[in-house]
């Protein structure tokens, strides 16, 4: 006679295609969202320290090394520091990646009609998380700084440093929605999908 904690771990074990699925919607929720806050230029003048501080893309931007002086803490409006913004390309770089983000979601919503989309959207969100997690390297505001208290620097997380941790999630999540697109379309193809 199995024990209810075996058949705990056997309805646990059923779970798996569950867990692909929402973990495929989780990550579409969050690159629709996110991708399109980046219209919005409070989310474009958060970004502005992972991009200037980054030398895969600080050349998108005019000014890269000023952006402190021009910080806009959310919810703040200061026309002066918009104007820069503007001038330094804050904006257009902001829209253009929230564009290339939503694309990234919409090609992973694909995935029941043209799983060969969603598992190469799903490759793009991995390299993306990738990228943004090397910001953890390049960006100085990434680590608490010291400001007087002895907990600073690595390994202290800043609010936008745990905001970056988080890709780490995302990746992982985009190799299972990946391999599981993979799979469904060789299976479509007729073919073995790999175990």
């Amino acid at each position: 006679m199995k024990t209810f904690i075996h058949k705990m771990f056997e309805t646990m074990a059923r779970l798996d295609r569950l867990g692909v699925t929402l973990t495929r919607i989780g990550l579409i929720v969050v690159l629709l969202w996110i991708g399109g806050l980046k219209a919005f230029r409070y989310e474009a003048d958060g970004i502005v320290p992972f991009v200037a501080n980054s030398p895969l893309m600080n050349f998108w931007y005019a000014d890269p090394t000023n952006y402190k002086a021009h910080k806009n803490p959310e919810g703040v409006l200061n026309p002066e520091n918009r104007s820069w913004h503007e001038a330094n390309r804050t904006y257009i770089f902001a829209y253009g990646l929230g564009s290339v983000i939503v694309l990234y979601g919409l090609m992973l919503c694909l995935h029941p009609v043209l799983p060969q989309v969603a598992a190469v959207g799903s490759f793009l969100v991995f390299v993306m998380s990738f990228v943004t997690l090397s910001f953890l390297i390049t960006t100085p505001e990434c680590w608490v700084p010291p400001l007087g208290d002895t907990t600073h620097g690595f390994p202290y997380l800043s609010g936008a440093g745990r905001l970056v941790i988080k890709d780490a999630i995302m990746m992982g999540a985009a190799l299972v929605t990946m391999a599981d697109s993979a799979k469904a379309y060789l299976k479509n193809k007729g073919q073995e999908a790999i175990a």
